[in-house]
């Protein structure tokens, strides 16, 4: 037996220096235990399976049926809690289950189980136990270099899309390389999506950052569920989505409408208490455009977060007047200038209750046809 718990470690060492992921792991302990054994992750969902002479699908449908039971969670909430392997005895037609651990650091993203119909310990459980100890360290080892990986990959990702957002390449030529690295599609049209919102103030129980990062997490998923091959860039106050445009009748645009506005219902639907608003930049025929496109989308957020508009999805085409009024940066010299032009009209439309405004606006609206007006206010043309 302890020539095999030798022989068992030196295998789980070479997987671990071969740079094996956590399927060959599970599957060599279960060729050499006899057992079922599985990774999971803290909310119970399997990860990798393997079974001596079955498929790694039947392999984590019988890891499910074993987990089933209410007991087991408190067994790797013991075990995470005491970052140590436990034993749980079979009863009443239960298998026997040994639960260790997957250390990264402190923290434990992930549980060894092995499972088989021992009814109680023997000699062979006593090995179980200290191979499952065993391979859930190496699981960890896998399971940090992975993190470490995908944190690599991602900062370079979030740096190429940082690039195209902001406009940094060097040519027209590097842009595109940066997109086709990100997967961008030259052959589409494409649109900027701009999602910002706004956390609720501080509470007791509630944690703005914490809460923000919620938001971002549940954005990323959307966009991953319903968008998979859009680029996506989680920035400091706002999620970005660089999404490519329907086929047929949605190559207008409508698309990203629809993306949008079932995005923005999500959020509702989850964080009643954040406003968030969704600015859709103008078309981009190639990368090189994917910057303007950016530039028009977080205008538009301005835009509709300057009128009070949350809950709201606009595109920059649909501003009309206020792609104009944006370009002025002080929301109170706006105010100033129809205080300038206006004010005198407004103090005595309020004052006299005399209908002033509303005559301007439809004489206006009107194109300054005193004819059409009047029929509309039912006056005399003079």
């Amino acid at each position: 037996m302890l020539r095999e718990l030798v022989t068992v470690y030196r295998q789980l060492s070479g997987l671990a220096v071969q740079e094996a992921g956590l399927a060959s792991v599970t599957q060599l302990i279960a060729d050499r235990t006899a057992a079922t054994v599985a990774v999971v992750s803290p909310v119970m969902d399997v990860i990798a399976a393997a079974s001596p002479g079955v498929p790694a699908e039947k392999a984590a449908d019988l890891i499910r049926e074993a987990i089933a039971g209410p007991r087991l969670g408190q067994v790797l909430r013991a075990s995470r809690e005491g970052h140590r392997p436990l034993w749980l005895p079979g009863v009443a037609g239960m298998p026997a289950v040994i639960v260790a651990p997957v250390l990264v650091g402190d923290e434990v993203p992930a549980h060894l189980i092995t499972t088989d119909a021992l009814a109680g310990p023997d000699p062979a459980e006593d090995m179980r136990l200290l191979v499952t100890e065993h391979a859930a360290s190496i699981c960890g080892v896998i399971l940090g270099r992975e993190n470490v990986v995908a944190a690599a990959a991602r900062r370079v990702r979030d740096d190429l899309v940082e690039g195209l957002l902001l406009g940094r390449g060097r040519d027209d030529g590097e842009t595109s390389r940066w997109a086709a690295h990100l997967g961008y599609d030259p052959g589409r049209e494409h649109h900027v999506l701009a999602i910002a919102f706004d956390v609720p103030p501080p509470r007791p129980g509630l944690d703005p950052p914490a809460l923000r990062q919620r938001v971002c997490d549940v954005i990323e998923r959307f966009c991953a569920t319903r968008a998979p091959a859009a680029i996506v860039s989680v920035r400091e106050a706002e999620v970005v989505l660089v999404t490519a445009a329907g086929a047929g009748p949605q190559a207008d645009g409508q698309h990203a409408r629809q993306l949008a506005t079932t995005c923005l219902a999500r959020l509702a639907e989850l964080f009643p208490d954040t406003r968030a608003v969704i600015g859709i930049g103008g078309p981009c025929r190639g990368p090189h455009e994917i910057t303007r496109s950016y530039q028009e989308a977080q205008r538009t957020v301005d835009t509709l977060r300057r009128l009070g508009r949350a809950g709201t999805v606009t595109a920059f085409a649909d501003l009309g007047i206020h792609r104009l009024l944006l370009q002025v940066p002080d929301l109170a010299e706006l105010r100033s200038f129809a205080d300038d032009v206006l004010g005198a009209l407004t103090r005595a439309d309020r004052d006299r209750r005399a209908g002033y405004l509303a005559t301007l606006a439809c004489y206006l609206r009107e194109n300054n046809s005193p004819q059409r007006a009047s029929r509309i206010l039912h006056v005399h043309p003079n």
